[in-house]
């Protein structure tokens, strides 16, 4: 099946006690079992839930792995991808990626005797170079969030594979409609649901995908443990948003390739981050691994000041002063005071995030409102 068939039918069946298209939510936190320790595939809703597994069927299929498990945020299924690690072991990591994940890393992990390098992942060596004898996971976010670098799946996790070290992938600005990691070689892909997936700012969820028996075992003991798990209805929220993930995302990527050659164009601009930029330090290699280059862009001002950035993200009205990507609606944020705001300024200037940097989600609006939207706002500065 191609990519859009599949967002509407992979993993999927009609319900079968009632032939409902759209698996049912099913409101239960317990099911009946027909002797003890005797069911029907279901005991109790922590470990499973009809429709959370139609929808972990479902991202599975769209990332051609064999299993999926799903979370009640992304930061819940990063949690749960780090918990196959033990105390000593040593994580590759991008110095520059979501602001969440370092915390995660470096706030919660570290504490329990995980250790991370962050390097700059546009150069493999940089990653090779990195590995230490209890290296076991590389952890890459491509593209990065929000300097929109390209990191070459392939090549790491070729690499990873040949050492004995996990790869993981955060999918999440790329969605499965524009990049398969599994299929370029990594181990595990994480989502959140909450972005592309879901597609309407509605819902707050996450996921792990893997063909690797090992990984997914250590996804449901955290599944029936932890549980870090999400309800049936934000199961079906974010089942339904697939639907139109491909619809949305061809929009979406027009629409910012549209808005990226705008803004580059302006100005009032001194520099645009876009991968679909045939100038791109990294355009070949998003082209190798992505078809088509995303609905994010970031750019800075010549008048680089924080006040100028805040005043033009002030003076939007299409694009919304919010976190989060992804959605309908297109977004405007400042990575620095919000995303990305629990990395140390330091840190994230080292990885040439600037304070004045504003990133952008471009959503299925028309292109042309969106440009106007934008181009009024840069007459306040």
């Amino acid at each position: 099946m191609r990519f859009a068939t599949k967002a509407i039918h992979a993993g999927q069946q009609a319900d079968p006690s009632t032939g409902a298209v759209m698996p049912p939510i099913y409101q239960t936190s317990t099911y009946r079992q027909d002797a003890p320790g005797v069911h029907q595939g279901h005991e109790y809703a922590r470990v499973t839930n009809p429709t959370r597994t139609a929808l972990e069927n479902m991202i599975a299929g769209l990332e051609g792995a064999s299993e999926c498990a799903c979370f009640a945020s992304g930061c819940g299924a990063m949690d749960a991808m780090l918990k196959i690690l033990r105390p000593g072991d040593h994580v590759i990591s991008s110095n520059d990626l979501y602001g969440g994940t370092y915390r995660l890393f470096t706030q919660v992990f570290e504490h329990y005797g995980i250790q991370f390098d962050f390097v700059d992942m546009r150069d493999n060596e940089n990653v090779f170079s990195a590995v230490k004898p209890g290296t076991r996971m590389i952890w890459i976010e491509t593209p990065t969030n929000p300097l929109l670098n390209i990191v070459d799946i392939r090549g790491l996790s070729s690499f990873a594979r040949d050492s004995g070290i996990i790869t993981v992938v955060d999918n999440t600005f790329a969605s499965p409609c524009l990049q398969q990691p599994l299929a370029l070689g990594a181990d595990a892909v994480i989502h959140s649901t909450t972005k592309y997936l879901g597609g309407h700012s509605d819902v707050i969820g996450g996921a792990l995908c893997s063909s690797d028996a090992n990984i997914m075992a250590n996804a449901r003991f955290q599944v029936k443990t932890s549980g870090a798990v999400p309800g049936p209805m934000d199961c079906y929220l974010a089942l339904r948003g697939i639907k139109t993930l491909s619809l949305r995302m061809r929009q979406s990527c027009e629409s910012a390739r549209q808005i990226a050659g705008y803004i580059r164009n302006h100005p009032k601009v001194a520099e645009v981050r876009y991968p679909g930029f045939e100038d791109h330090p990294q355009h070949k290699l998003a082209a190798s691994q992505m078809s088509d280059f995303g609905g994010m862009v970031s750019f800075t001002l010549k008048d680089d000041s924080v006040a100028k950035a805040h005043t033009f993200m002030s003076n939007t009205h299409l694009f919304t002063l919010a976190e989060s990507l992804g959605g309908v609606e297109s977004l405007i944020s400042h990575p620095a005071s919000m995303t990305h705001a629990s990395i140390p300024r330091e840190v994230r200037e080292k990885s040439g995030l600037r304070e004045s940097l504003i990133r952008l989600s471009v959503g299925i609006e028309d292109p042309l409102d969106l440009i106007e939207d934008l181009d009024k706002a840069f007459e306040s500065v």
